[in-house]
């Protein structure tokens, strides 16, 4: 600002003293060039600060059959009548010229849910660098590219779970190259441990796992991501969208086919495995009312199959389709968000229990959660 306002007044000051008006120039270059040697320390001091961010966060949580047992198989929330812990986690990140590294640890419940050894208490642990302007190369473990939920709830609107989510992987560790064609359009490929949500590989497996993702953004406000995995025991393809059509109206959009080699169970006497393999597609709406209020509804339809492999070589297939319907509701009291949501869960099987114990098709729950970011 003050080279714009003194070289606005020059002309106005030349016939009055012209060696005022030239020594007041080589004084400003001189301010100048100052402030900008300062600004320039102190934004590269601040970028390579470390940096330290993370949330927590608890609820309560009621399913209707009174029953003790979780009633509702997705991930996290499965206590009942109780106020209970979620997760505290805290995030580590620093960027040194191309080098950066991310530290995510976490302790609970949702912690030890999540993480292929509770007492490690590591959910991300990777360092990434630049290798060009548009390619970077990521090792380590990081949460997974499949997927539209996360772990964390900072990343989520809804407090539960979807099926997809919980079926689905995790965390992915390996070696990973992104690169950014443009702004609407990158590309990633990495080689990753055979199987998810392991810290390390198993021997006989190795790091035999292919990941790839494929963002698109074809017009302002949708984001297509398409994502891909596939090794000797774990098959997926993903599809993740967001559209946000307005300044308060978002849509999500989570489909996705997977094949786990034994998914449910190993070889026993009586057969040789259980293999999974899922299909669903879960569609996200979610409207801000105001800048503290903002409902949002889920609805899921998840298709799960426990293929059994029997003895004498042939399979059997058993099909269980769920619909699930979770309405949330956000309110932003500053850094804290406390979220009311009602779920309603139905199935063409009876796998839910009512309040006598009996096998019913459908369960419904109510949470109260707070989450804290920081």
């Amino acid at each position: 600002m003050k080279t714009k306002f003194f070289s606005f007044i020059a002309p106005l000051m030349v016939a009055g003293s012209m060696a005022f008006a030239q020594d007041s120039a080589e004084t400003t270059e001189v301010v100048i060039a100052e402030e900008t040697v300062e600004a320039t320390e102190e934004e590269v001091t601040e970028s390579n600060k470390l940096a330290i961010s993370g949330s927590v966060d608890l609820y309560y949580n009621y399913d209707f059959s009174g029953q003790d047992v979780p009633n509702i198989g997705t991930s996290f929330n499965d206590t009942q009548n109780s106020i209970a812990l979620g997760m505290a986690n805290v995030i580590l990140s620093q960027s040194l010229g191309k080098a950066s590294f991310v530290a995510d640890l976490s302790f609970g419940t949702r912690s030890n849910n999540s993480i292929p050894d509770a007492q490690f208490h590591i959910q991300n642990l990777y360092a990434s660098y630049q290798l060009t302007e548009k390619l970077s190369a990521t090792a380590g473990f990081m949460g997974t590219f499949v997927g539209y939920e996360v772990i964390s709830p900072t990343g989520n609107f809804n407090y539960s779970t979807s099926y997809l989510f919980s079926n689905g992987p995790f965390q992915n560790a390996g070696l990973k190259f992104d690169y950014a064609v443009s702004e609407k359009f990158a590309v990633m490929l990495g080689i990753f441990t055979n199987e998810w949500d392991t810290y390390s590989a198993a021997p006989n497996l190795g790091m035999s796992g292919i990941g790839a993702q494929i963002y698109y953004a074809p017009v302002e406000g949708l984001d297509l991501y398409f994502n891909g995995f596939n090794s000797s025991t774990r098959s997926v393809v993903d599809l993740t969208a967001g559209y946000q059509a307005s300044d308060a109206l978002y849509i999500g959009l989570n489909a996705a086919w997977a094949d786990k080699k034994e998914g449910y169970d190993g070889a026993t006497d009586a057969y040789k495995s259980v293999d999974q393999l899922y299909t669903g597609v879960a569609t996200y709406l979610q409207y801000g009312f105001s800048e503290t209020f903002a409902l949002g509804l889920r609805y899921e339809y998840f298709k799960d199959n426990a293929k059994v492999n029997e003895l004498d070589g042939s399979s059997v297939d058993n099909f269980t389709a769920v619909n699930a319907f979770t309405l949330s509701g956000n309110i932003a009291l500053g850094p804290l968000m406390v979220i009311p949501e009602l779920r309603m869960d139905t199935s063409d099987m009876d796998i839910f229990l009512d309040s006598d114990a009996k096998a019913t098709s459908s369960a419904t729950q109510g949470t109260l959660a707070v989450v804290y970011a920081f």
